[in-house]
């Protein structure tokens, strides 16, 4: 697999993803709802949370709920995406998330596959418009702070793109994600929306950086394929 850890390259491939990834979020474009996506983003999940209110038994009350709505109404895609939200914001509170590092804790991630499963049950149900707030948080879920899905983590973007206004923010995101996903083609059709989306003092930039995150992707793909001298 392509985030398989134990090599080197792989290793490194998740550092570049994190580099580029925290480069656009600090410009604003990626996770907190701006170019574009003005909710479901991962501080949504903290704000119940705010001034000690909410706290992680609170939490676990309300997928334990939403678990009793999936098991009434197994083939309805609304209950299992409230519990898909349940399960995540379970795993993005407490100690579910480290917010020093900005990443999901070994809890976290445990609970973050329970929303995975769920999240797939819910795609399966065929719902006619997936809820793209939803499929927000599931790119945060997919991406290299929580799971390292990328394939996924890409798939989420696309519902979340096909469902908001046009803008610079939501494809460079995606764009970003098909390159760790190995998805060239799908990254530089997005990279190309990004960049003609933006405001036109800002595309020269945004084209180099995009151009640095592909060619950081690809030459650490390449590396993790490279057999490892023994010894």
């Amino acid at each position: 697999m392509l985030f398989d850890l134990r090599a080197r390259g792989r290793r490194r491939m998740i550092k570049v993803i994190y580099m580029f990834l925290a480069v656009l979020m600090g410009g604003g474009l990626v996770f907190f709802g701006i170019g574009g996506a003005t909710s479901g983003g991962l501080l949504d999940a903290f704000k119940s949370n705010n001034g000690g209110g909410s706290s992680n038994s609170s939490f676990e009350k309300v997928v334990a709920r939403a678990q009793r709505g999936v098991t009434a109404n197994p083939q309805n895609p609304r209950a299992w995406a409230a519990l898909t939200r349940a399960q995540y914001q379970d795993a993005a509170i407490g100690d579910g998330y480290d917010q020093n590092s900005g990443a999901f804790t070994p809890q976290g991630k445990q609970k973050l596959v329970k929303a995975e499963h769920s999240w797939d049950r819910y795609l399966a149900l065929d719902p006619p418009k997936p809820d793209p707030d939803l499929a927000s948080l599931m790119v945060q879920a997919f991406g290299p702070a929580g799971l390292t899905r990328p394939a996924k983590a890409v798939a989420a973007q696309e519902i979340v793109v096909d469902a908001r206004p046009p803008s610079s923010g939501l494809y460079t995101n995606l764009a970003v994600l098909a390159y760790a996903a190995g998805q060239t083609r799908k990254g530089d059709l997005a990279a190309k929306k990004a960049v003609d989306l933006a405001p036109k003092d800002q595309r020269a930039s945004l084209k180099d950086t995009l151009k640095s995150a592909k060619q950081s992707a690809t030459g650490a793909a390449a590396g993790s394929s490279t057999p490892q001298p023994s010894g």
